[in-house]
């Protein structure tokens, strides 16, 4: 992510999975982090279909 679109796009993708998801995101250093009860390989699959990397 490096501009406010990424981070947007990001975001809204996880939320796409959990509305009420915590989601912290952090540009400088490209990462997202997500406090929910959902399965991680949700989101993965949600902000991979977006067109971003994760790990």
């Amino acid at each position: 992510m490096t501009c406010g679109h990424c981070e947007k796009a990001v975001k809204t993708a996880i939320k796409s999975v959990d509305a009420a998801a915590q989601v912290v995101i952090d540009r400088v250093a490209g990462t997202a982090s997500i406090e929910s009860d959902q399965a991680k390989q949700a989101f993965v699959d949600a902000i991979v279909e977006e067109g971003y990397s994760t790990t």
